[in-house]
């Protein structure tokens, strides 16, 4: 009898042994291809190639370093000059700025924050203050009232060790909502809401969630002298072609290779409509060419927020969802989604002594002009 129990009892193991699953063997994870450019004749991309050589001399003209145009994911147009090659990387200034707002939308995608809180909650030494109610879509609309002048926003800001610790040190000029200003501090301080709500420093985020996957190899974003405030305002080192990826992403509502690096709500909100209602010309740091009433960032000659334009476009008669990361001196990342072209332009601010005169119009005129 007891033998008997001994075999059955064998007999279960087997039998419960034998019914397991084979342990599955983990599929390896297979990495996209390398993007590479495919490149296509401007008459095979739409474009009435005189036009579109006018507005390739044009631009020569205005001091540039390199222009690219792509068209539908294709590149159209690669042109380097003033000794400038592929790999010369060059500062894009504020084009920064769009850089930064979509670490923003990555990291609400993420669940690391939502724009309607208050900054506050990341930014403790606002709390009990006129500060306290500033909100992440106020800093990044610009609306969000905090102290400025030229004086300050373009020269003691910059010159600072520490950036963030002087941007969040400053008082408060207007209530939330109220006042439109192109005001750098108030952008600088979203450094330290992406530091408390991720754990990253912003350089970091772009280098591992967007640079890394889109194959920007030649880009970073820069750190002030202190090493402990990344640059959100400005501070993006860059290329043409890095820059013209950057744009295909967006074109692309967020994919990249099969992979949504941001999503397409967080480009909708970011480019799709005015932030707020005082410039009908800004999104979520991106510049905008929705009609209504337009402010630049600067009123020239005074120390005050620029006036409003009424019945304005940045663009005048261009495409009213056409959008773009506008830097210092012309430095330009255009998208235009109803007809899939990118823009991408960058050179001297400064040359001989003058200030660029290249404009997000003269970029434009690659869809308006040049597109048939």
């Amino acid at each position: 009898m007891k033998k008997a129990l001994a075999l059955l009892s064998c007999a279960a193991v087997l039998s419960a042994c034998s019914s397991q699953p084979a342990p599955k063997v983990a599929e390896e994870k297979t990495e996209p291809p390398e993007f590479a450019w495919v490149r296509v004749t401007p008459e095979d991309a739409g474009f009435d190639t005189k036009k579109l050589n006018e507005v390739i001399s044009e631009t020569k003209a205005l001091d540039s370093a390199c222009m690219v145009v792509v068209k539908d994911g294709k590149l159209v147009v690669e042109k380097y000059w003033r000794g400038e090659t592929p790999d010369t990387k060059r500062p894009a200034f504020s084009v920064k700025k769009s850089v930064g707002s979509t670490l923003v939308g990555i990291a609400q995608d993420d669940g690391d924050l939502d724009i309607n809180q208050r900054a506050s909650q990341y930014i403790k030494q606002w709390r009990n203050t006129d500060s306290e109610k500033v909100t992440i879509r106020n800093l990044l609309a610009n609306d969000s009232g905090r102290e400025w002048n030229v004086q300050l926003d373009y020269g003691k800001l910059f010159s600072v060790e520490n950036r963030t610790e002087f941007a969040i040190s400053l008082g408060q000029m207007a209530q939330p909502g109220e006042v439109w200003a192109y005001n750098n501090a108030a952008i600088q301080t979203l450094d330290r809401v992406l530091l408390e709500a991720t754990g990253k420093r912003p350089y970091e985020m772009a280098r591992d969630r967007i640079f890394e996957p889109l194959g920007m190899n030649k880009s970073r974003m820069a750190s002030d002298s202190s090493a402990q405030s990344t640059g959100i305002a400005e501070g993006l080192i860059s290329t043409c072609m890095d820059l013209a990826r950057f744009g295909l992403l967006f074109e692309q509502k967020g994919v990249w290779q099969g992979e949504q690096i941001v999503s397409p709500e967080w480009i909708a909100e970011a480019t799709g409509a005015p932030s707020q209602d005082l410039n009908s010309a800004y999104g979520l740091l991106w510049w905008l060419n929705r009609p209504g009433t337009v402010r630049r960032p600067l009123d020239p000659g005074t120390n005050r927020p620029p006036v409003a334009q009424k019945h304005k476009q940045l663009v005048p008669g261009g495409p009213k969802d056409m959008y773009s990361a506008i830097g210092f001196g012309g430095q330009i990342v255009l998208i235009d989604p109803g007809s899939s072209t990118i823009v991408v332009r960058m050179g001297d601010p400064i040359v001989d002594g003058r200030l660029s005169t290249y404009d997000i119009r003269d970029a434009a005129r690659v869809v308006t002009h040049a597109l048939n």
